[in-house]
């Protein structure tokens, strides 16, 4: 990293934060504490990259850019740490056709929770409520439709190829 790119990515997140209502050019600084409090992170790594004295580490960027609303792929790209090319873009694979092929393949539920970052231990559940809202169409084996049925003590019973069990 040199000073460009540090000028560079702090005059980009300086952008970010004015566009989100952060005031981080009053002297008293309560833009700073409000996004570093925001983010969870101190108010001294805010002020060292507005200032342009040091990059953020990988967990204060994280957290910025959640706050900021922007990928923490795009914040490691533009502090010059990585480039789009040993940073592939996730969705990429999901979009584009392969080549030869005529049209992109359609993502799993599962690669959909995966990209959403859906905690491994809720994705059953999530696959099981966004299926309910699909059109029906024929699914690849191992991958049946789930449907609600009715509620039974205040669950819903689910019907999974044919078999009626209770879910959560």
């Amino acid at each position: 990293m040199n000073s460009q790119d540090l000028d560079a990515f702090a005059a980009w997140v300086e952008d970010l934060m004015r566009d989100r209502g952060y005031d981080i050019d009053s002297p008293r600084g309560g833009g700073k504490s409000r996004i570093a409090d925001e983010a969870g992170v101190h108010r001294a790594a805010v002020t060292r990259l507005l200032q342009r004295q040091s990059m953020p580490d990988l967990e204060t960027t994280r957290r910025l850019a959640r706050v900021l609303g922007v990928p923490v792929r795009d914040m490691l790209i533009r502090s010059g740490r990585l480039t789009a090319e040993e940073l592939a873009d996730p969705h990429d694979h999901l979009a584009a056709p392969a080549a030869g092929a005529e049209f992109a393949r359609r993502p799993t539920l599962e690669e959909v929770a995966d990209l959403l970052g859906v905690p491994a231990d809720r994705r059953e559940m999530f696959v099981r409520v966004v299926e309910q809202f699909l059109p029906n169409e024929a699914q690849p084996p191992g991958q049946g439709r789930v449907r609600a049925q009715g509620r039974e003590d205040g669950r819903v019973l689910m019907e999974a190829a044919g078999t009626s069990s209770v879910g959560d």
